[in-house]
């Protein structure tokens, strides 16, 4: 059963940060591309950033780009981001999920920025 239990979320002020977690489970997590997705009230799921299964090369999307860093390790099957340099516009529900190759999406985490 594919799982994904999504942490780290929260309050916090522009121009802060934050770290989030995805623990994965219930398929071969190292053959698969992982990505960071993030849906705000009224719009649209999308993806932010994704990593390589193996090589550890990463994709960005333009608005968190210098900003944002996904990482994974593939001993623990998680996945991380690291946010810094917050802004309002970053407040939404974050998942994670695979970018070719999707599970069920789970819970997510919030992520609200806000002074």
């Amino acid at each position: 059963q594919v799982r994904f239990v999504e942490s780290g979320g929260g309050l916090v002020q522009p121009g802060g940060s934050l770290r989030l977690s995805c623990a994965a489970s219930g398929f071969s997590f190292s053959s698969v591309v992982m990505g960071w997705y993030r849906q705000a009230p009224g719009k649209e799921r999308e993806l932010v950033a994704d990593i390589m299964s193996t090589s550890g090369r990463t994709n960005y999307v333009d608005s968190v780009k210098g900003r944002f860093t996904i990482s994974r390790d593939n001993a623990k099957n998680t996945v991380y981001l690291q946010m810094n340099n917050l802004k309002p516009e970053d407040t939404a529900v974050y998942y994670c999920n695979g970018l070719n190759w999707k599970g069920s999406w789970g819970q997510g985490t919030q992520v609200t920025v806000s002074s």
